[in-house]
């Protein structure tokens, strides 16, 4: 089969590899109908992930068709349409039974890890995958959600909503800045609502993508190359500033802006992949009781954010500005890495 081969730092080609096979009783092979690129998978190529290794499958995001089914999956058959979650879950270790699969301690891939997808072993962007514990780390679809609003699913959507709005603790009545309208930041917005938030702002250096954030729940935004852009937030709070600052980038000066911004007693929450130290000014953030969270995505909200989804409540349609065929990937992964040009959210890549 083709697949898209991580060959080291700055390296990757779409070229043959061999067909996955089952491995163990409780896996699946997926045919991948539909995948996308996220920004870990650039944090890859930057060398930022060095856990993986040259010649591993990138991509764990996709939707797909059940090929074939090991001898003790019988919740899934072949000719079932799933949705693959970036996290897999083994469903009876002590983590994934208090909800924490992002821990997963199955011993597929490394114990301890989730994440596993074009990480620990072969992902998504393929034409076949490979899933383990197939009955935790599938998501049978309902009629009526297409490829590119289902696609969203496998990360984006759980990612914004799990480490963004319920790690922040968003509550009715809270203001809440996302600093990166990129897609988790994006997904942030979406479903900040779902907890009630009544003002979202938006923060962000690309003026098209403020512009494009208030289709998906931006109430207010802000242009962050502009000097007096902190001004500009707290002019939009009581001037104490936001209930929640969710850090959507994963760079030092985005999660320092989310400590400027956020009002004694609030909330940072980090979502953005960090690739190097972030200095934590304790010294100034412990007398304003500030609360920091971070995370990997658990996607144990996929069920429920799939639901609302199906009823036309979250807007994951929109996120797929640009197609490409399965041939056309090295081309869809220099559309989205030139987002800034190319206005780019989430290419959708289809076999």
């Amino acid at each position: 089969m083709k697949a898209l081969v991580y060959g080291g730092p700055g390296r990757k080609s779409w070229t043959d590899v061999p067909d996955p096979a089952i491995r163990n009783p409780g896996d699946a092979i997926v045919r991948v109908d539909t995948t996308t690129i996220c920004g870990t998978d650039l944090h890859i190529l930057k060398g930022d992930v060095p856990a993986v290794q040259e010649g591993r499958v990138l991509g764990h995001e996709g939707v797909g068709t059940i090929t074939d089914v090991g001898a003790s999956v019988t919740t899934l058959k072949p000719g079932d349409r799933v949705i693959i979650s970036c996290i897999k879950s083994c469903g009876h270790c002590a983590n994934c039974r208090t909800g924490l699969y992002s821990h997963c301690l199955g011993d597929e891939g490394a114990s301890g890890i989730g994440w596993v997808f074009g990480h620990l072993i072969d992902g998504t962007q393929a034409e076949y995958v490979r899933v383990p514990y197939a009955e935790n780390s599938l998501h049978l679809l309902p009629d009526g959600v297409s490829d590119e609003q289902a696609v969203m699913l496998s990360d984006i959507f759980p990612t914004g909503f799990e480490i963004g709005v319920q790690y922040g603790r968003v509550k009715p009545g809270d203001t809440v800045a996302v600093v990166g309208a990129g897609p988790v930041g994006l997904a942030a917005m979406a479903t900040a609502g779902l907890y009630g938030a009544a003002r979202i702002i938006a923060v962000d250096l690309d003026g098209n993508r403020l512009e494009q954030s208030r289709g998906f729940g931006a109430t207010g935004t802000v242009l962050s190359s502009d000097p007096g852009w902190k001004d500009q937030v707290l002019a939009q709070t009581d001037g104490q500033g936001v209930d929640v600052a969710i850090e959507a980038v994963g760079i030092p000066a985005t999660f320092a802006m989310c400590t400027d911004i956020v009002r004694p007693g609030g909330n940072v929450a980090n979502v953005g992949v960090h690739g190097k130290p972030v200095e934590l000014p304790l010294e100034r953030l412990w007398i304003r009781n500030i609360n920091i969270s971070m995370g990997l995505v658990n996607a144990n909200t996929t069920p429920m954010l799939l639901r609302l989804v199906a009823q036309k409540k979250l807007p994951a349609e929109k996120f797929a500005t640009h197609h490409f065929s399965f041939g056309e990937f090295l081309d869809a992964y220099d559309t989205f890495g030139r987002a800034a040009e190319t206005h780019a959210l989430k290419v959708v890549i289809t076999g």
